[in-house]
This record gives C-alpha cells, structure tokens and sequence, in this order.
C-alpha cells in the first residue's frame, strides 16, 4: 500500500513509510507514518481507499 502525503520538513509530497490507520480525538480517520527522507511523522486525515 503506498499512501502520499506532504512532508512539512521537506516541502513535498512523500510516499508514507510503516502507515499506522487510527483516529483523531474527534473520531475522523487518519494514517501515521514516516516520510522515508527526514524520519518526520507524516498525518494523512481522512478515509483513504485501499488499491487492490
């Protein structure tokens, strides 16, 4: 599964490493991961769909 999502240390949209699903405090889906240039966490908000 690759998911984008932008990276704020780097400026740009990177492929998510290790992306964790979870939710917010106020119960609306995310994903957590890694970028796989500067190791920030990267938050995607919302439902993604999965490619199959």
């Amino acid at each position: 599964m690759s998911i984008e999502a932008y990276c704020v240390k780097c400026k740009a949209k990177k492929v998510m490493l290790n992306p964790v699903a979870g939710t917010t405090k106020n119960g609306k889906p995310l994903l957590k991961g890694t970028c796989p240039d500067c190791k920030t966490t990267l938050c995607r908000i919302g439902a993604v769909k999965e490619n199959k």
